[in-house]
């Protein structure tokens, strides 16, 4: 067992947690294969506008721009204010900058989304485990160029100790009460189905 695992379920708060999303760039998802685009750029962008509104540390990278280009233009609106780290290396945490802007947060638990599941997000996630990082790996904010690519990236991940989550579960851990400020911004972020009707009902019981 990786000695980085942790032995057993530790929470995720706005205040133990930072975001890091790699190379969510327009050229990359040209490639995509594994999950639709569309959905694709739907959660990441969704977990983006959740972290912000749950006030999280977000750290934001890209590789190699002239080859693959800016970040996609959704997620660059949602993310106003945070500029990104472009670096050439093929692991983002082979990027000394990348890694201080992490470890300057003082939190342990990472949370990484990218593109490709199987290298951007895969790498990353487990030197970041390697490092002494908690580290969690946003499946479904994540896409490859096939199917086994994903799958293997994934099965990858696990085996090293780095822990998968979904784009909605995760921000909703952090929120952690329905009751809190943030609920009505944050559920409106993910843009999940029955989000609307959670507003609804919210705003229907407070007039009673």
């Amino acid at each position: 067992m990786n000695a980085n695992v942790a032995p057993h379920y530790q929470r995720l708060t706005r205040d133990n947690a930072v975001l890091l999303i790699v190379d969510h760039q327009v050229g990359l998802y040209t490639g995509v294969r594994d999950i639709d685009t569309l959905e694709l750029k739907h959660n990441i962008v969704g977990l983006a506008r959740a972290a912000v509104a749950l006030h999280l540390p977000i750290v934001l990278t890209t590789t190699t721009e002239k080859m693959w280009g800016p970040t996609i233009p959704e997620l660059k609106e949602a993310l106003p204010g945070i500029s990104r780290i472009e670096r050439t290396t093929v692991n983002a945490w082979d990027e000394p900058r990348v890694v201080a802007a992490v470890k300057e947060t003082g939190r342990r638990n990472l949370i990484v989304t990218g593109i490709s599941t199987d290298v951007c997000l895969a790498f990353p996630a487990m030197a970041a485990l390697d490092d002494g990082f908690i580290t969690y790996a946003v499946i479904d904010a994540s896409g490859s160029f096939t199917h086994a690519q994903a799958d293997l990236g994934v099965m990858r991940m696990i085996q090293a100790g780095v822990i998968p989550v979904g784009y909605s579960n995760v921000a909703v851990e952090i929120l952690g009460d329905n009751a809190a400020p943030e609920a009505s911004a944050v559920y409106a972020a993910l843009g999940m189905p029955f989000a609307g009707l959670v507003f609804n009902l919210s705003q229907y019981f407070s007039g009673q």
